[in-house]
């Protein structure tokens, strides 16, 4: 029987191959062995150089089933490590750019006007991408009392919305960008792409990472 067809792919699979790839290659690997082992030609026994290349492939790959466990275990250890540093945040309220929760109370806001605005204006859009409203506020990085007004001026509907920043020189348009706020951290979680994400009230999620600001909640 000819045994250099059943030298294996696992030797090129790649270290960050998911765990459980990796793993069906090595019990693969180890049927066809044992199966060429048991069926080989008593005429022409298995070439002592090519089973030694495929018992050092064997180990190969059993090192590297171990080394994804291992990395595995470790991220999971990562993880919990940091749920446990974020249960501090709760209740605490977080600055982040995160859309802004509005139940009928005002929203203070950190604005932060680019270099050379003598105009600022807040941009306000619902949940659903519509503009709501459009209020010029003064040129100040000092915290801004947003009353939840809409263009003709009544209180707008409870709910989340996004607010930014337009800043101007003259009528000209230097930069739009999202105004930071405060909101309370209600919950964390982890496990998601990007890392541990904070929930804030109105069920607004945004990255810990985002975060910018934290405090005590104010009364």
């Amino acid at each position: 029987m000819d045994v250099t067809s059943v030298t294996t792919a696992p030797t090129t699979t790649p270290a960050t191959a998911a765990p459980s790839k990796i793993s069906s290659d090595f019990d693969t690997f180890l049927r066809m062995l044992t199966v060429q082992m048991q069926n080989q030609d008593p005429l022409k026994p298995l070439d002592s150089a090519d089973y030694a290349v495929q018992l050092a492939t064997f180990s190969g790959v059993e090192q590297q089933v171990r080394t994804n466990q291992l990395l595995g275990e470790m991220q999971g250890k990562f993880q919990q490590l940091g749920m446990s540093e974020m249960a501090s945040w709760i209740g605490k309220e977080a600055r982040s750019a995160a859309p802004v929760r509005y139940d009928g109370m005002p929203v203070t806001l950190s604005p932060n006007p680019a270099v050379g605005a003598d105009r600022t204006v807040l941009v306000v859009k619902d949940a659903q991408g519509t503009l709501v409203s459009r209020e010029e506020i003064p040129v100040s990085t000092r915290p801004y009392q947003w009353l939840g007004a809409g263009i003709d001026g009544t209180p707008l509907p409870p709910g989340n919305y996004s607010i930014a920043l337009e800043s101007l020189n003259g009528d000209r348009v230097i930069s739009t960008t999202p105004v930071e706020h405060y909101a309370r951290v209600i919950e964390a979680k982890g496990g998601g792409t990007g890392g541990t994400r904070l929930v804030l009230e109105g069920g607004i999620e945004v990255l810990a990472t985002d975060v910018t600001a934290l405090r005590e909640p104010q009364s």
